[in-house]
C-alpha cells in the first residue's frame, strides 16, 4: 500500500472530492502543503469552497483530468471500476488509496486519534465531543459527517495531537482506521446489502476494536447485547457506559460511566445524574432531546475527562451543544405548525426520534418519512412500521435509492400496507408536490411536522417554509 509522507507533501488527486468526508480530508491535506485536485459529477457549495481555497476542481470525471505528476489518487467506494478517471489511473500505474486507507494514514499522523463508531449516533456524538474539545482550547483536528455550526462546516484544522473523526462500519471502512481511542455506541442490523447478518456486523466491530493499541481505550455501550464478545482479547483498556435509571432501561447492570435519575423538561430536553466508577460526579443537563442523546453524551464525557477537561467545563459545553444539521433540526414554523427535520433512516433511529418528540410541544405529530435504500426497507419493513406508528399521522414518500438499483420487489406501498395492517393513519404519495399539498390541507395549528430520512425529504419542509 502507498504510504503518504506527511513530511514531504506531494501531488494528490481525489475522485469524488465533493463528498462531505472526501472534501474535508482534501482540505486537510491542502492545508498541510499538499497540491490537491479533485473531480466530481456535480458541483456544489462544497466544491465551490474547495475552489475558493485554491484546490483545483474538475466538473465531470474524465480521463483527461489525470496527469502524470500525480503521485497518489484517492477514491471513494462509490467509484466504479469503469469510471473514466479510475481506468486512466490504473492505466498509468499511479498508486491508489481508497478513502478509508487515506483516513487511516492521516490518523497515524496524530498522537491522540479518536474514532466514533456505531450503527447510530456517530455524527451527534462526534459533534458533542468536538464542541467540548474546541471550547476548552484542545485545538483538535475534526472530521464529522454533518455540518457543525461550532466549526463552520464538517472539517476543522487544529494544531494539537488530537484528531476526532467518525468511523463508519459500511463496507468495513473502519477496519482501515488507526485510532488510539474509540467509541462503540451501538451495534444493530444495518447495511445488510453488505453484511451477511448481525453476527457478521458484530464481528466487524470486534475487529475494529482490536485495532486500538495497547495503552489505548475503548468506550463501549454496556447495553449492547453480550458486548463482552466484542471486547474479548483486546489489548486496550475497556470502559463501559450506559443508563441505569430503571424507568428507561430494564437492567440491574452497572457501568464505568452511567446516567441515573433522568428527567425531561417540557421540550424533551434531558438532565441526569452522572456517575463514574459508582461515584456521583454532578447533575448534567443537555440542550438536545431524547434519552438516546443522554446515552450519546456519556462516552463524550468520558473521553473529555480522560483528556483532563474539568466536569464544570464539560457541563458548560454540553449545555451549549445544539444538534448538527438534520438531527432534530428546527426548520421553522408556518401557520402554527412547527417543522423539524431529522436524518433518521433505521427503525431504531426512527423510534428514538419519534419517542423523544412525544415530549416536544404538539397537538399531533406528523412524520413524513422517506425510506432510504431498497435493501434496508425490505429487511426492516415490519420494524419500520412499528417505529413510525409512534407518530399520530404518517406520510410515506417513494424510496430514496441512493447507491442501489430498483430490484422490483419492494416499494413504499409495501410499507404503507404494513402501517395500515396495524391500524395506522398513513398515506403514500409519489411526488413531493403531492405530499406538500396534502400537508397544507391537513396539518393544523399546534401540530409538529417532522420530515425524516437520509435522502432529500428535507426539501419538503423547506419548500413549505419558503426557504
Amino acid at each position: 500500500m502507498y504510504k503518504i509522507d506527511f513530511d514531504n507533501p506531494c501531488r494528490i488527486h481525489f475522485i469524488g472530492i465533493g463528498g462531505i468526508s472526501m472534501s474535508g480530508f482534501a482540505e486537510y491535506l491542502h492545508t498541510n502543503g499538499f497540491q490537491v485536485s479533485g473531480s466530481d459529477s456535480h458541483d456544489s457549495k462544497i466544491t465551490e469552497r474547495l475552489t475558493d481555497l485554491g484546490i483545483t476542481f474538475y466538473l465531470g470525471q474524465r480521463a483527461s483530468n489525470i496527469s502524470s505528476d500525480m503521485e497518489v489518487v484517492v477514491f471513494t467506494a462509490a467509484i466504479s471500476e469503469d469510471n473514466e478517471e479510475f481506468m486512466e489511473v490504473k492505466r498509468r500505474g499511479i498508486p491508489m488509496l481508497n478513502r478509508a486507507e487515506m483516513i487511516g494514514q492521516v490518523m497515524l499522523n496524530f498522537e491522540d486519534a479518536i474514532a466514533v463508531s456505531g450503527t447510530h449516533g456517530k455524527t451527534t456524538t462526534t459533534s458533542m465531543l468536538s464542541l467540548i474539545f474546541v471550547q476548552n482550547e484542545m485545538d483538535p483536528t475534526i472530521s464529522v459527517g454533518g455540518i457543525l455550526d461550532a466549526i463552520g462546516g464538517n472539517i476543522r484544522m487544529g494544531k494539537s495531537e488530537h484528531f476526532i473523526t467518525e468511523a463508519c462500519e459500511y463496507t468495513n471502512t473502519f477496519l482501515q482506521f488507526n485510532p488510539k481511542r474509540a467509541i462503540i455506541l451501538n451495534v444493530d442490523a444495518d447495511h445488510l446489502d453488505f453484511f451477511k447478518d448481525l453476527n457478521d456486523i458484530r464481528n466487524s466491530f470486534h475487529l475494529f476494536a482490536k485495532r486500538i493499541p495497547k495503552g489505548g481505550q475503548l468506550f463501549i455501550n454496556g447495553e449492547i447485547d453480550n458486548y463482552e464478545e466484542i471486547t474479548s482479547d483486546l489489548d486496550c483498556e475497556v470502559i463501559t457506559y450506559g443508563i441505569i435509571d430503571p424507568a428507561y432501561r430494564k437492567t440491574n447492570l452497572t457501568y464505568d460511566i452511567a446516567a441515573d435519575k433522568i428527567d425531561f423538561d417540557e421540550h424533551s430536553v434531558g438532565s441526569y445524574d452522572l456517575y463514574c466508577k459508582g461515584t456521583f460526579i454532578d447533575r448534567m443537563r443537555l440542550n438536545v432531546i431524547g434519552v438516546h442523546n443522554i446515552s450519546n453524551s456519556l462516552p463524550a464525557i468520558g473521553i473529555a475527562l480522560e483528556a483532563g477537561i474539568s466536569i464544570d467545563m464539560i457541563k458548560k459545553s454540553l449545555l451549549s451543544f445544539k444538534n448538527s444539521k438534520r438531527r432534530f433540526e428546527l426548520k421553522g414554523e408556518i401557520g402554527g405548525v412547527t417543522i423539524i427535520d431529522d436524518y433518521a433512516h433505521h427503525p431504531t433511529e426512527v423510534s428514538a426520534t419519534l419517542t423523544a418528540a412525544q415530549s416536544y410541544p404538539h397537538n399531533n405529530i406528523w412524520c413524513v418519512f422517506q425510506p432510504h435504500t431498497y435493501s434496508r426497507t425490505k429487511q426492516h419493513l415490519t420494524e419500520f412500521a412499528q417505529a413510525l406508528s409512534i407518530a399520530d399521522n404518517v406520510v410515506i414518500a417513494d424510496i430514496y435509492a441512493a447507491r442501489e438499483k430498483n430490484p422490483g420487489d419492494i416499494s413504499s406501498k409495501d410499507l404503507l400496507n404494513e402501517l395500515q395492517k396495524i391500524g395506522k393513519d398513513a398515506h403514500h404519495f409519489s411526488s413531493f408536490d403531492e405530499i406538500e399539498n396534502y400537508l397544507l390541507e391537513n396539518c393544523m395549528n399546534g401540530d409538529l411536522l417532522i420530515t425524516m430520512g437520509a435522502g432529500d425529504i428535507v426539501s419538503v419542509g423547506e419548500r413549505l417554509l419558503g426557504l
